[in-house]
């Protein structure tokens, strides 16, 4: 078993590769009384054409199988998983992404058995016919609900308009007509493919002993048989660096306008280091031109164009990634031109220096370490970093190696007029006489 110390962070994480591939992680935290283990797949709603285990031929699957394989992991032939994790006093849950697929416990006792239910449901799918036809009604109601709430509507509209042929702008759970397409032999080949040990992370994070944990771990995964560990060939289509819709208006059910201006970052296949310097350059970069302290924030904010719904956020993962900023707005038109007039002076002429950069990265800094006391927000980080071949805990270090020619040249990448676009929710006409 690995052992890493950062002594600038005060934290020892335990690593431990398993002879079937499974990469294991823990990260034991004096004082705490609860305990977080995640067990998540590096698949997503953007894997949906590939080429299935012990198979040469690429397939494509419907869009939303990712999600739907979610939920139906839970249900066993001898009843539902919720169930046993909460008669062992713990919390559970899933979560799918365009990246992965987690499942998830948080308890304060009986961690080793909670743990073992985590990977043997997991670890043992149960799909008929039957239950996948029930289960399209229940997942269809969701799909709905979500088709009604606006700023849903806003974010995936957004990313509808920037991504022409990438499959980040399918919603995760897919659509009505889609998921009706699904069937049990599609979620067998699904997991087969993407749930081998040697794709996936087990993160426990809390009370844990991490020697006695990694020994439970490795005598529960030897009891089982896998097949042998293959490439996971992955297709993605072709994306031109210009947005596919410059702008889009949306009429809805709402009191207040809103709106997103999303930019398409220009470069896109980083992976480890590189990559998280990248990502930390450009949230820097943001931070300084829309963030609560800046010039564009109090303008705007003076000015009645924003209020508390304001927001801003960069993401980015290997093929895809976005800007987004915007807010609920009485004035949408002048809004977007206010954003769009912001990023145009910092293209024109970067006006911050080291100052600028050393007070928005000691808040930066002070954000991340405030983040580390929760359990939860570890678990869920460390797992998305480590697809990325990237280690949460270099943050810190990181950030304290940035430069100001960094937060240029990853704000570069984004500054393009052809990479924006911007998207708008009206209320329906009759509302705004």
């Amino acid at each position: 078993m690995n052992k890493v110390q950062f002594e600038q962070l005060d934290e020892t994480l335990y690593h431990e590769k398993l002879a079937n591939g499974l990469e294991v992680y823990i990260l034991p935290k004096k004082g705490f009384s609860k305990t977080f283990a995640t067990f998540t797949t590096k698949y997503g709603s953007i894997d949906n054409h590939f080429v299935p285990y012990g198979e040469e031929e690429a397939i494509k699957v419907p869009d939303g199988i990712a999600h739907f394989l979610e939920h139906k992991m839970f249900e066993k032939e001898d009843g539902d998983v919720f169930q046993q994790f909460s008669k062992q006093g713990a919390s559970a849950n899933a979560f799918t992404s365009f990246t992965r697929t987690a499942y998830l416990f948080s308890a304060t006792g009986q961690i080793n058995e909670n743990v073992e239910t985590l990977l043997d449901f997991v670890q043992s799918p149960y799909f008929t016919e039957k239950t996948v036809e029930k289960e399209k009604g229940i997942i269809a109601q969701e799909i709905t609900m979500y088709d009604d709430q606006a700023d849903w509507r806003l974010y995936f509209g957004m990313i509808e308009n920037l991504y022409k042929n990438h499959p980040v702008k399918i919603d995760i759970a897919g659509t009505v007509d889609s998921i009706q397409d699904i069937t049990a032999e599609h979620l067998y080949t699904c997991y087969n493919t993407f749930y081998h040990p040697s794709n996936m992370v087990l993160f426990v994070v809390g009370a844990v002993d991490p020697e006695q944990m990694m020994e439970f771990v490795k005598a529960n995964q030897d009891q089982k048989t896998f097949e042998e560990p293959k490439e996971i060939k992955r297709i993605y289509p072709d994306e031109p660096m210009e947005v596919a819709i410059k702008e889009r208006t949306l009429e809805m059910s709402v009191q207040k306008p809103k709106i997103f201006v999303g930019i398409k970052p220009e470069v896109l296949h980083y992976s480890g280091k590189s990559m998280l310097k990248h990502e930390l350059a450009a949230e820097l970069a943001f931070e300084l031109l829309f963030g609560r302290t800046s010039d564009f924030y109090h303008h705007a904010y003076e000015s009645n164009l924003i209020d508390e719904s304001y927001s801003f956020d960069y993401s980015l993962e290997n093929g895809f990634g976005y800007a987004l900023i915007g807010s609920d707005t009485n004035e949408p038109e002048q809004l977007i031109k206010e954003i769009n007039h912001t990023l145009d002076q910092a293209i024109e002429k970067w006006a911050f220096g080291q100052a600028d950069l050393d007070r928005i990265r000691r808040k930066k800094i002070g954000f991340f370490l405030r983040a580390l006391n929760s359990p939860e927000f570890i678990a869920n980080q460390f797992t998305r970093y480590a697809f990325n071949e990237m280690n949460l805990f270099d943050v810190v270090p990181m950030l304290e190696e940035i430069e100001v020619p960094d937060l240029q040249a990853a704000f570069a990448t984004v500054s393009s007029a052809s990479q924006r676009s911007n998207f708008t929710i009206m209320p329906p006409k009759k509302d705004r006489q």
